[in-house]
């Protein structure tokens, strides 16, 4: 599918890669990971072909479709509405519509046998390419990775840099490409979404390529692992879990090998050493010289795991109670966050705040850190000190100075060496202690941050999203310095493996009130799988005909509930027999000569089918989901 073969690129005198290989074949799911700077979202460029290598080729069919979803797509701009945007991914039913609209307009004074076959024509192209369901496969698409049915009525450049990036992903999706490359797909992304476009991702068909910190995500997906590295190429033949498997069985290969080497080499030179000072053994000496020369050296494992080595300190220690919140109430225009909800947070509590973007995360924490205002009470206890990250902190970071400077200014009490300790723990070793902050990434800002964050003299920490930017590697390092912080902390963050390393209770958003597991990440994905979740509204039904949702105690008498279920699944069931009977009518319309031949009525009918067509599929998923609620009960 896509050959490369001594690849090697240049970035002045610095070789991102040398004389690497990689093929890349059909069904491939492959993750590509590495630190940050190892050339990995470069990589993904000369593939496209934005960048050119400085040697060695890469080769692929030429009719191969390729999905390129990157950062850089952040900046599109446009005063569409996301669904148009994203149906922008048909470009030939979209051609073939306007061409369709053109000869009908030229029907209505040329009748000739001519402009009625290329009508006729045009058309069966069109419904050969499922042109009537492109609305609501994009409808189907959009609505998977978070979007809402308003949303998709809104203009994309009212959109925030990651729900941009959600409908660029959407586009692609629709082009249904021979290959995929998706350079963090996951950034910006709620666990709900992450989900879906992992199951999604699982029945796609083409080839993937992955670059992504998010190890649940990749262990869910690749089948294969590339690590980049040095300038090389590796390959694994599995998912991540099996990758670090392999590559330390792979490590102590190697460095049994290197022992070995050294010993021989050790022995090689003493024995020149003793002899080439005798004329009689001067040859022997010489050649062996040369021949060790001329060895192929075995390279020392390097360790790419470094752990944290200082322990945390705080002057003194926090009461039993951190925080309480009583009688909380929040809302925004249209949409409601709290009411009368209640919570504790206690010492030692380390709490990883979940679920999907707009249910009040972030909200949340800013309450608990006193930056937003609500009704109720959020009061914080005795002795308790608190440090507040958050993405928009690496705004605040000082642009002109150096990372040691940065860290000096804001921890004085810390010496030198304990600094320099600290930035060693995030990657920051050597003279980088004296590099600009101007002229870090996004991923080193970071790295910065959490650093300052974790020197303060706090017993509480607040963290929303810390693990955004941030590499496997870098990640790894913020999960063993919060384990070994003895305070206490809440997070928000939808990376998987960093929570279920880092917490031991789960906060939850949900019916307005802030909900409480007491267990891990693995216990409580668990545990909500197995739960029986508050009845989801209603599907999208004519305006007269919506009621509000009644919220049920997940406690509430089964019987009571499954009478509910039942009489709902009815209601359901009369609605599906109501739009397929609709679905039915508008595709007998859509075969009327009189309609398809009149542009006018061609579009309100269709329109009507694409609409009946979405509601119909609502429901059975709906019916679907109900179903499923039933049997659980009365199993």
């Amino acid at each position: 599918m896509i050959s490369i073969n001594n690849l090697s690129f240049l970035i002045g005198s610095r070789a991102l890669y040398d004389e690497a290989d990689w093929h890349i074949k059909p069904g491939d799911k492959v993750g590509l990971i590495g630190a940050n700077g190892t050339g990995k979202s470069t990589l993904l460029k000369i593939i496209v072909g934005e960048y050119a290598p400085s040697g060695g080729s890469i080769s692929m069919a030429k009719d191969l479709k390729i999905g390129y979803l990157n950062q850089d797509l952040l900046s599109y701009d446009s005063h569409l509405p996301i669904l148009e945007v994203a149906m922008e991914a048909f470009e030939r039913q979209n051609q073939l519509h306007e061409e369709i609209e053109e000869l009908l307009k030229k029907i209505e004074t040329d009748y000739s046998e001519e402009v009625l076959n290329k009508l006729s024509d045009k058309q069966q192209e069109f419904e050969a390419l499922d042109g009537y369901n492109i609305e609501y496969r994009a409808n189907e698409i959009l609505a998977g990775l978070g979007f809402s049915t308003a949303d998709q009525s809104r203009p994309l450049n009212t959109f925030s840099g990651g729900w941009r990036m959600r409908v660029m992903l959407a586009k692609i999706l629709l082009q249904t490409p021979d290959i995929l490359l998706l350079d963090e797909p996951t950034n910006h992304m709620d666990l709900p979404s992450i989900k879906w476009l992992e199951t999604y991702l699982g029945s796609f068909e083409g080839a993937i390529v992955i670059v992504s910190h998010d190890r649940y995500f990749l262990d869910k997906i690749v089948n294969k692992t590339v690590e980049s590295r040095k300038g090389k190429l590796t390959s694994y033949a599995g998912n991540y879990t099996f990758y670090l498997e392999e590559k330390a069985l792979r490590g102590e290969i190697q460095k049994g090998e290197f022992k070995n080497q050294q010993a021989k080499i050790k022995q090689e030179e003493r024995l020149i050493e003793r002899f080439k000072a005798k004329a009689s053994k001067a040859k022997m000496a010489q050649s062996r010289m040369k021949a060790l020369d001329k060895l192929e050296r075995v390279e020392d494992v390097d360790d790419d795991n470094p752990t944290v080595n200082f322990s945390f300190k705080f002057s003194k220690p926090s009461g039993r109670h951190v925080v309480r919140i009583e009688n909380a109430y929040k809302s925004y225009p249209n949409i409601d966050i709290l009411a009368n909800a209640e919570a504790v947070i206690e010492k030692g509590d380390k709490i990883a705040l979940i679920g999907a973007n707009g249910k009040g995360k972030s909200t949340l924490l800013r309450i608990i850190a006193g930056t937003e205002k609500f009704e109720g009470m959020c009061e914080t206890g005795h002795n308790v000190t608190t440090t507040f990250f958050a993405q928009h902190q690496l705004e605040s970071l000082h642009l002109d100075n150096a990372i040691l400077e940065e860290l000096q200014a804001f921890a004085p009490k810390h010496t030198d060496t304990e600094l320099r300790g600290i930035l060693g723990c995030f990657l920051f070793t050597g003279d980088d202690v004296f590099k600009k902050i101007k002229v870090l990434s996004g991923g080193e800002k970071s790295r910065v941050a959490l650093a300052k964050s974790l020197t303060t003299d706090s017993n509480f920490l607040i963290l929303d999203e810390p693990t955004n930017h941030l590499d496997i590697q870098s990640v790894n390092i913020l999960i063993q310095a919060l384990q070994q912080y003895e305070g206490t902390f809440i997070s928000v963050s939808h990376d998987r493996y960093f929570l279920d390393n880092v917490a031991n209770k789960i906060w939850f958003i949900e019916e307005e009130k802030i909900k409480e597991y007491p267990g891990t990440y693995a216990e409580f994905e668990e545990w909500d799988a197995k739960r029986v979740k508050p009845i989801p509204k209603a599907i999208p039904v004519k305006q007269e005909e919506k009621k509000p949702v009644v919220k049920e105690p997940v406690t509430a008498n089964v019987q009571q509930q499954l009478k509910k279920l039942n009489d709902r699944l009815k209601k359901v069931e009369e609605e599906i027999a109501a739009f397929e009977k609709s679905v039915k009518e508008c595709e007998a319309e859509l075969a009327k000569e009189e309609v398809f031949s009149n542009q006018q009525k061609l579009d309100e009918t269709n329109k009507k089918y694409l609409s009946e067509k979405a509601l119909l599929d609502a429901a059975q998923n709906t019916w679907e989901e109900l179903a499923a609620e039933i049997m659980e009960l009365e199993g």
